[in-house]
């Protein structure tokens, strides 16, 4: 975990060929002190990273980000409103490549779209 104790794991499942995450995420994490005082946002950088983690945890791989297309920042994540967050991911292991098609999900809707690709570290 690059961030740590920025989020822990509350349920993992796995439905079909889509993977599912709970996050709680820490509203008191160091990183919201500068990001912003007084109105705490989660930085995309940050959401990229949650991802990534996710596709390591789920191949038991250790993984360097290659290339991230299509990322779109849809909405702000304050951990203040609702620590919770959820991760849906596909992810297919090519051999060469891990492909991850994702969205991040609060209670408020949709907070982020990518599609990445990673190799092994």
């Amino acid at each position: 975990m690059l961030l740590k104790d920025f989020y822990q794991v509350v349920n993992s499942s796995k439905e079909a060929d889509l993977y599912i995450s709970k996050l709680k995420i820490e509203k008191d994490h160091m990183i919201y002190q500068g990001h912003f005082p007084g109105r705490p946002v989660t930085p995309g950088v940050v959401l990229m990273q949650l991802f990534k983690e996710e596709a390591e945890r789920r191949t038991g791989k250790k993984l360097r980000l290659n290339r991230a297309d299509n990322v779109k920042f849809i909405s702000v994540f304050d951990p203040t409103q609702n620590s919770e967050l959820i991760l849906e991911t596909t992810i297919e292991d090519t051999g060469d490549f891990i492909k991850l098609n994702g969205v991040a999900k609060s209670a408020e809707g949709v907070v982020m779209k990518i599609n990445s690709l990673y190799v092994a570290s």
